[in-house]
């Protein structure tokens, strides 16, 4: 039995360097990949958030427990970026 594995081993041992080589950059590209679209899709996901508008809509409070007056459910997610109610705050110091 010991023979077998040792003769199994001599056998493929030439191509164990190519397997390797070939298996450690497949692994490298996958992650490089994997790193590429994680930040692309958080760059999209970010310029998705960048559109609420609730901050500088004068109904948005600032507070957790009531974040607007007029839609609380769906402010500050992506549901608000299309509000029908938005008004612009009038005092600039309110931001």
């Amino acid at each position: 039995m010991l023979r077998l594995i040792a003769s199994v081993i001599q056998a493929i041992q030439p191509l164990l360097v190519p397997i390797c080589f070939v298996g450690a950059w497949t692994l490298v590209i996958l992650v490089v990949w994997s790193l590429w679209a994680t930040a692309r899709d958080s760059v999209a996901t970010a310029k998705q958030m960048h559109q609420i508008p609730c901050p500088g809509c004068q109904f948005f409070t600032d507070d957790y427990r009531l974040k607007c007056t007029v839609h609380p459910s769906i402010a500050n997610t992506e549901e608000a970026i299309s509000c029908s109610d938005f008004q612009a705050k009038t005092n600039p110091y309110l931001y």
